[in-house]
This record gives C-alpha cells, structure tokens and sequence, in this order.
C-alpha cells in the first residue's frame, strides 16, 4: 500500500497563477463585492458580461469558468452541449484523489473539467471546446481528452470548424498513464479534421501548462492568446531552478511568445468575438467554393 505521505505537496499556486475570486462575494455596504483579480476594485457581478470579464479601472481579466465563457461567446440560444453526463472515474484510487473529484464537481458545478458542444459565433456554425481552469485547475483527464476527441470527431463528419479555449495545470497527475495517452488521442482527431480541410482555431488562456500545451493546445491552425497568459510546458521557475539560468523579463507569457512566432496574435476579450466571427466566416467562404 501507498502511504498518502508520499503524494502531498505543499499548497503552492501554478506559477502565475491569478487568485480567483470567491465563489459568494461578500457583500460590501450593501453592494456585491466581486474584487479585481489586480486592482481590487469591486464590482457589480452583473456587469461582467458587458464588460467582457475586463476591469475598467486596470484592465486586468477575470477568470471565466467554462460556462460563463460559452454563454459569453456564443449567439444566444445556439450552443447545444455534448457528452454533459461524462464524468471521470477513480480507476487507480490515486490517494485522495475521489475527494478531489467531488470537491471540484461541488465547486464547479460541472461534472469535468471541458465543456463541449456545437453552436455559433457571430452567426458562423462551428465546435466548440472549452477548458475550466475551476475544476482542479483545468487538468487534463481521460475524460478531458474524451470529450475534446468526440469534438474533432463530430467536427470531421459534420464538416464543422473548431475553436477550443484552453486553460490548463497540464496533464492530471492522478490519472497516470490515462491522462498522458490523451495528448496522443486528442492530436489524431485534430490532425483528422486538418487533412479534411476544415479549421481549428485555438484560443491559449491563462495559464496553458503541460500536457495541454504538448498536444492540441500548439496545434491549431491559427492559435491566438489573451494578453499576459502564462503558456509554456514547465514554469518559469522549475526551468530556472534546472538550467541555472535568469529568463527573459516576461518569458513564456503570450507577449513573449507572439515575438518568437509561437503564436499568430494576442487578441483582446473585448475584440475576441469578432476575430473568431471573421476567421469562421473566411474558413466558410473558402470551403463553400
């Protein structure tokens, strides 16, 4: 038997990682108080769609869960859920990891951590993925890997272009060789839906870590990032502490990558609707020819 010893780690955040806000804002002089993850500023949780999950005082972003942001994105009533009762199993009673599980479904309020399903953007029929950094820390499971896999799948018969929002720890640890095989599953279904000639489209979201980042996350064919999001397969820090090395001011931050031709461009919550609405409408036009 394995002494539960043996796995604890200290409480420490993914490097970069934001504190997220709470889940009941408390309520300040009769006003909810939901803080900026920055500046502080509280504000009206109503108010956050209209402002894209954007502080207006400092510009910070928000964290979105996985449902907040399909709402967000997609046109009203057209999103239509997959796969929504698939829910990871124990299958190597990993030390503690049941009660992980069950914290996370109660936190959430989902019972993974992806959601997918078809909808539109602007009018332009398309998949659509995306990860929830609130269900323990957007890592990647069978199931995770399952469902973005059925994605492409569903994507590929029905001649759909994808967009996929990652937000990942990387590859759950818990899962062993589970998790892992998802990198190698998930990349033939995308690489299925490449040679059919039809589009995806990823959007790297703070932080995108790991096995996440080793697979589908680098595979899109036009990957775009929010501003100031972590993305790299190790922290900064794991990497400083083995090359013994100082890293570029701002390294593996998207800013940091657009410069060295990781990524195609940095786009704004704000501007992120229209900028998928025109590539989906551009792949459409294309492929209708």
């Amino acid at each position: 038997m394995f002494s539960k010893e043996l796995f604890k780690k200290p409480n420490n955040r993914l490097e970069g990682e934001q504190e997220s806000a709470p889940d009941n804002p408390a309520e300040t002089e009769g006003a909810p108080a939901f803080p900026c993850p920055d500046c502080q500023t509280p504000l009206d949780p109503d108010s956050l769609y209209d402002l894209d999950f954007v502080c207006p005082n400092c510009g910070a972003l928000f964290q979105m869960s996985a449902r907040e942001r399909v709402r967000w994105l997609t046109d009203a009533d057209s999103f239509q859920e997959m796969d929504a009762d698939r829910a990871p199993v124990d299958w190597l009673q990993f030390p503690e990891y049941a009660g992980k599980l069950e914290k996370a479904q109660r936190d959430s309020g989902e019972p993974e951590g992806v959601i997918t399903g078809l909808g539109a953007i602007g009018g332009e029929p398309c998949a659509l993925f995306v990860m929830n950094p609130q269900f323990i820390m957007g890592s990647m499971g069978a199931v995770v890997g399952e469902k973005i896999t059925r994605l492409f799948e569903t994507a590929t018969e029905r001649r759909l272009p994808v967009v996929g929002y990652t937000v990942s720890g990387g590859a759950r640890i818990q899962e062993g060789m589970y998790s892992l095989m998802q990198m190698a599953k998930t990349s033939g279904a995308v690489l299925r839906h490449s040679e059919a000639g039809l589009l995806y489209t990823a959007v790297l979201t703070h932080p995108t870590t790991g096995g996440v980042v080793a697979s589908f996350a680098m595979e899109g064919d036009v990957i775009l990032a929010e501003p100031k999001a972590l993305i790299g397969f190790a922290g900064p820090r794991v990497i400083e502490q083995t090359m013994r090395q100082k890293l570029p001011e701002g390294f593996q931050r998207s800013e940091f990558l657009l410069e060295k031709g990781f990524i195609d461009r940095i786009v704004p919550r704000a501007n992120q609707k229209s900028e998928l609405t025109q590539l989906l409408r551009m792949h459409r036009e294309v492929t209708d020819r």
